[in-house]
């Protein structure tokens, strides 16, 4: 999780909302990456997508099956639609989103009962998370 934090802090510094992602296969990073929808003007530029791409890449399948997922914020929808469709055993996140979260705050799309079925756990590095958002909102209030 603390690499996704120093992605979310370069998502930071290119004006993006800090948000970062990083994916784990057998103990090795495969990959890393950030928001980036404000620069790339794409709505699906989101650090799980991102981070999703490299990983699919990395091991020549859109599935993902033996990877993690650490993000610094909890998954919106879109992004738990991409973490079901590429079959992660396993999603981390620390903080909680309570108005998009779609991994157990807003909505719970992680426990609809589709083909794959994706571990959650929320909490890791939380304040750490919580802290740089909030930082981040409050400087360009």
């Amino acid at each position: 999780m603390a690499m996704a934090l120093e992605q979310a802090r370069r998502a930071a510094l290119h004006g993006e909302v800090p948000v970062g992602a990083v994916v784990v296969r057998n103990g090795d990073v495969i990959a890393q990456a950030h928001n980036y929808p404000i620069n790339s003007c794409d709505p699906t530029a989101h650090a799980e997508i991102n981070a999703l791409r490299m990983a699919a890449q990395v091991v020549g399948n859109y599935r993902l099956v033996d990877c993690t997922l650490y993000v610094t914020l909890e998954p919106c929808l879109m992004c738990c639609g991409a973490v079901i469709w590429a079959r992660l055993p396993r999603l981390v996140y620390a903080a909680q989103e309570p108005r998009t979260g779609a991994a157990g705050s807003a909505l719970n799309v992680m426990a609809t009962p589709l083909n794959h079925h994706t571990r959650v756990e929320g909490g890791l590095m939380a304040p750490e998370a919580a802290a740089l958002l909030q930082n981040f909102f409050q400087a360009r209030r």
